[in-house]
């Protein structure tokens, strides 16, 4: 668990197996490099791979400024890629 102020991350599809868990908190304040960086090195490089080609909405809206920090209390989707589409 994240200590001071954070942000729910939610998993979905292939994120979820190689995280291995639903959902879980992160501190707020990180922009996407120590977001994922953070991420990475609680679950490993399978994740991290699924990381590098995820997208990923915050608050429903897709987090295009790389370098934006997350807000605490905000909810964070990870979505891979899909096959197909």
């Amino acid at each position: 668990m994240a200590a001071g102020p954070s942000v729910t991350v939610r998993y979905f599809a292939g994120a979820r197996a190689a995280a291995g868990r639903a959902e879980e908190s992160a501190p707020a304040g990180l922009d996407r490099a120590g977001f994922v960086a953070e991420l990475t090195s609680r679950h490993g490089d399978q994740l991290g791979r699924v990381l590098s080609a995820a997208s990923f909405l915050v608050d429903g809206t897709v987090w295009h400024d790389r370098h934006a920090p997350l807000p605490a209390g905000v909810t964070v989707d990870v979505l891979p890629p899909f096959a197909g589409g």
